[in-house]
């Protein structure tokens, strides 16, 4: 198994590629290729299985689709490339890519496969495909009805293979790849390498290369961070603050369930912004129109969850908002990858209402290697100030303009009136900003990294056990959106969470606690069967001794 690191960047003409492609690829305005493209492409050509570990925001997706593309030789309606992804958005964001590549080429024939589209429509996708992109449930269903053989695939891809194994779907992926041709290259791109990927690629690659580029410090380099310090309960309006001062034509907003979701893209929209949610139990036509809307800048604010946001592949978002922190550090790193592109700026804020939280702002700085500054809130005088200077700006493009002629007739007549031009100019500059002067902005009161943040009385608890572990793979993030989601317990109303060899403690109020083991017995959390109980029956009891209780890391919010 070879190692890549970094790789001079290098024109793709360096690769060989056909004449179609290569008009293609320039006309995508792809000049040089990205280290992991560059490490990647010459080896898929070459016929060698792949590991790849690169960062969101790298150039992945043309990685392994260019050569793809590149030794498709199937006829229509024999499946000969399969590329399996954790969501639909990301199904589709890498069909969408692919077809770019293959334009000029008449023999590529795609299928997109996932969940909550009408059947009829994959059907005539398959009569005649041969490149095949889906989720592994999908494309589970589409093999047991028989409208998908796997015995003339050449290639199969799987991208995202962590983030499809934390959704459960393993055993598809077994199903899937012992189901295809022995005689097959198999490239399997991942952010991380838990030890359920490595066993895929012993029982599933040949003699694999990997090709682990660090991506992620450069992409990182290009985007500004920043952390602000919250009073609890006035996150939302702390939020709006941001947007009001930034105001950027494209932001992500990220949320760690869809409940906060829906609640967020609420609060919002009754504050005037033109804001939408994204999460997965909306219907595939309202996520469609979600992202439509958003890449055609109908929406300014996107507010999403992490699994949701999956594929989503926006150019020009200014600005990457962490609403809630998220528990895992390679999904900060997969969000903020999304501003910063293309040799941009971007900028990522994260907002934090208790020492906990910063605490753990501390591990996400040590984990990336880079600068998370802390910053005040602005204040109203700052963002009225920041729009007097935006306003100012457009004024000094104006100016480069020749006036429309009517326009000059009227500041002519007021000068004939003998109003003094300055004079009229400074009435022009104060009239257009007399609506954000009027303009209605949220009180945040300010917080110093050295004060106490504000608690809530403290709530009796007990000790939930919870069946699943870190043999499971669970992590309190998983546990976290499954009792949000299963259980209708606010998240800010968990303790915290424990997690040992094969089972895990959850602190919560006794209230909770029967909630949890009335409605969530049996039910699957990452496709295991969960079983909860009552660690001390009988006695509301601390998981912890009263004097660590103000070390208790809450959760989010």
């Amino acid at each position: 198994m070879e190692q890549n690191d970094t790789l001079e960047q290098a024109g793709f003409e360096a690769v060989n590629l056909s004449p179609e492609l290569s008009r293609a690829v320039e006309a995508m305005g792809y000049e040089s290729m990205t280290d992991i493209q560059a490490a990647a492409i010459p080896a898929v050509l070459a016929g060698k299985d792949i590991i790849g570990r690169s960062a969101t925001g790298t150039g992945k997706t043309a990685a392994f689709g260019i050569p793809a593309v590149e030794m498709l030789s199937a006829q229509p309606g024999s499946a000969a490339v399969l590329v399996l992804c954790p969501t639909r958005e990301l199904a589709m964001q890498i069909s969408g890519e692919v077809a770019k590549f293959a334009r000029f080429k008449r023999d590529v024939h795609l299928a997109t496969l996932y969940g909550g589209q009408a059947m009829p429509i994959q059907l005539e996708q398959l009569r005649r495909a041969n490149f095949v992109v889906g989720t592994p449930g999908r494309v589970m269903d589409h093999m047991r009805r028989g409208t998908l053989k796997l015995d003339a695939i050449k290639m199969v891809i799987l991208d995202e293979a962590d983030e499809m194994l934390n959704m459960g779907f393993l055993d598809d992926i077994r199903t899937i790849l012992a189901d295809a041709p022995e005689q097959r290259q198999t490239l399997l791109f991942s952010a991380t390498m838990p030890p359920a990927i490595l066993q895929i690629t012993r029982e599933f690659q040949r003699d694999p290369v990997m090709v682990a580029v660090d991506g992620g410090k450069k992409t990182l380099d290009a985007i500004e961070q920043y952390y602000y310090l919250v009073p609890p309960g006035q996150k939302p309006d702390a939020l709006n603050l941001l947007l009001q001062a930034h105001r950027p034509e494209r932001a992500l907003v990220f949320c760690n369930t869809r409940r906060m979701v829906d609640e967020l893209v609420e609060y919002l929209v009754k504050s005037g912004f033109k804001a939408t949610g994204l999460h997965g139990e909306m219907s595939q036509m309202a996520r469609t129109r979600v992202m439509q809307d958003f890449r055609l800048g109908l929406t300014k604010v996107l507010v999403a969850t992490d699994v949701a946001a999956r594929g989503i592949d926006v150019e020009d978002v200014e600005g990457v908002y962490n609403y809630d922190i998220p528990q895992d550090d390679e999904y900060y790193i997969h969000r903020i990858g999304r501003t910063g592109r293309a040799g941009k700026r971007g900028a990522a804020h994260i907002l934090a209402c208790n020492r906990g939280q910063v605490r753990r702002i501390r591990e996400i700085r040590n984990y990336i290697r880079a600068d998370i500054k802390e910053k005040a809130l602005p204040s109203r005088e700052e963002i009225l100030s920041l729009r007097h200077g935006q306003r100012m700006d457009k004024v000094r493009e104006a100016l480069h303009e020749p006036p429309q002629p009517q326009t000059m007739e009227a500041v002519e007549a007021l000068i004939q009136e003998g109003y003094d031009a300055r004079q009229i100019a400074a009435t022009l500059l104060s009239m257009m900003g007399e609506k954000e002067r009027r303009m209605k902005l949220p009180k945040v009161r300010a917080v110093t990294a050295a004060e106490k943040p504000a608690r809530k009385p403290v709530r009796s608890r007990v000790a939930v056990r919870l069946n699943l572990g870190k043999r499971q793979d669970m992590a309190p993030n998983f546990i976290v959106s499954a009792l949000c989601d299963g259980a209708d317990i606010a998240a800010r109303d968990i303790g915290r969470i424990d997690v040992r060899g094969d089972y895990s403690l959850i602190e919560l109020t006794p209230e909770d606690a029967r909630k949890v083991l009335r409605t969530m017995q049996k039910a699957r959390i990452r496709n295991n069967r969960a079983s909860f109980t009552l660690q001390s029956p009988g006695k509301e009891v601390p998981t912890y001794p009263p004097e660590r209780r103000r070390k208790r890391t809450r959760p989010l919010h």
